[in-house]
């Protein structure tokens, strides 16, 4: 499994993506692509708890770290996915320090958080009674700046204690400022925010991670600053490949 701490600490950038799709074997073909992590979408996703178990065991064996995104703060889930062996969580729709303190809260075991002690899976990377003593310091935890009330708080969240960065969701923040929610935007107002959370995270000792639709913009993700970029997801990868076979057959 990639040690995602250790490439930010080397200085260098976790290539991500998002699966979407149910099914281990969608995942397994992910896995061996040579993606840092693959965060399974279980807000937007087509993915439920029981497709999490069969997924993360398909990136088993390859050198990929598996996380989740959460449905919404407060989720049963957080535990759950922890405990079926998540290496990190994303939240959506965080807005304040005190909606991540809570989602801190909920994925730490006391005395930093009240997570209960149950992490059936988790712990069979370990020796007996050992992940107890790690998660904490292991867990990678990123709310999702992804709102203008977000944006006004970015200091205050960036803060937080528990946290390895913020996670920047572009297109819901392009509705909440009135612009249009496409992805890879580059409307100056969107960009300044984006160097707005580059700095906050910069000034906390975390990371900043973007939600991008194409290689190319996650290359000039890295560019600004962003530690973390995810290319979009198994689904949209599928589309698009699909789409070109498509277009390049009907213009031949």
């Amino acid at each position: 499994m990639a040690d995602l701490r250790a490439i930010w600490a080397n200085g260098g950038t976790v290539l991500n993506s998002f699966i979407n799709l149910p099914g281990s074997f969608a995942t397994e073909v992910m896995a061996c692509a040579g993606f840092d992590s693959l965060t399974l979408d279980l807000q937007h996703g087509m993915v439920e708890f029981a497709d999490a178990i069969p997924a993360f065991q398909a990136m088993n064996g390859w050198d990929v770290a598996p996380l989740a995104r959460i449905p919404a703060i407060g989720s049963p889930l957080t535990g759950k996915l922890l405990d079926a062996g998540a290496a990190g969580l994303i939240c959506p729709m965080i807005e304040t320090a005190a909606d991540v303190r809570r989602f801190v809260a909920d994925s730490l075991y006391p005395p930093d958080g009240h997570r209960s002690n149950g992490a059936t899976r988790a712990v069979l990377r370990h020796q007996p009674g050992m992940y107890q003593k790690s998660a904490n310091d292991d867990v990678i935890l990123l709310p999702m700046i992804e709102t203008a009330a977000a944006l006004r708080n970015v200091e205050e969240i960036a803060a937080v204690p528990g946290i390895a960065g913020l996670y920047l969701g572009p297109t819901d923040l392009a509705f909440t400022l009135g612009l249009e929610p496409k992805g890879d935007n580059t409307t100056p107002q969107l960009m300044q925010a984006y160097a707005d959370v580059i700095a906050a995270a910069n000034r906390n000792g975390i990371i900043a991670a973007l939600h991008c639709g194409t290689p190319e913009f996650a290359r000039r993700a890295v560019e600004m600053g962003f530690r973390m970029v995810t290319i979009t997801a198994d689904s949209g990868l599928l589309l698009n490949a699909a789409r070109h076979a498509v277009a390049s057959f009907r213009a031949a």
